[in-house]
């Protein structure tokens, strides 16, 4: 009896120092593991951003060029008929999205939707437009027609979309 007691007197305390031991390596492991973590994060940070910043960069400017107003004044339209006009522009807007179509992978699912439905909503009116008029009728007339159903509608899509990707930008500089 007094071995078992003394095998209990030196078990328990050695089972303590051993627990104690396990609790304070473990925490100082968790410690090291977590500041790992954050390093990793913060150079991840350091490398994605400046990339994620120039994908918002260029959807913006994407979204700028594709604006009816700077669209269709970029476009040299002397000579050209409504028809020419009219592939022209869809040409124009189907380049710009293809070169850039790649900045989806740093853009949020729901601001690239927003990007993805005012292009296609500016190209519906374009068709729309186009639908109204001779296509032999000349450019300025499909011009001024575009400009006004662009300018009559409340929502502007092209608007909402480059509102979107700027708060989305922001959530990044607010680190």
């Amino acid at each position: 009896m007094n071995l078992l007691l003394d095998l209990i007197k030196i078990t328990i305390p050695a089972a303590l120092v051993l627990y104690a031991m396990y609790l304070a390596v473990k925490a100082i492991l968790t410690k090291q593991l977590v500041a790992k973590e954050l390093d990793i994060k913060q150079k991840s940070l350091e490398i994605t951003l400046p990339v994620r910043m120039q994908a918002f960069e260029r959807m913006a400017l994407f979204l700028e060029r594709i604006a009816p107003g700077n669209l269709l004044v970029r476009i040299d339209q002397t000579g050209m008929n409504a028809q020419v006009l009219h592939y022209t522009l869809l040409e124009e807007i189907r380049k710009e999205f293809n070169h850039n179509v790649a900045q989806q992978v740093y853009i949020d699912k729901d601001t690239w939707n927003k990007i993805v439905n005012a292009k296609e909503d500016f190209v519906t009116k374009i068709n729309a437009t186009y639908q109204e008029i001779d296509p032999e009728a000349k450019s300025v007339e499909f011009s001024k027609k575009l400009l006004e159903k662009s300018m009559g509608t409340d929502k502007n899509l092209i608007d909402l979309a480059l509102d979107a990707l700027k708060d989305e930008m922001a959530k990044y500089y607010q680190l």
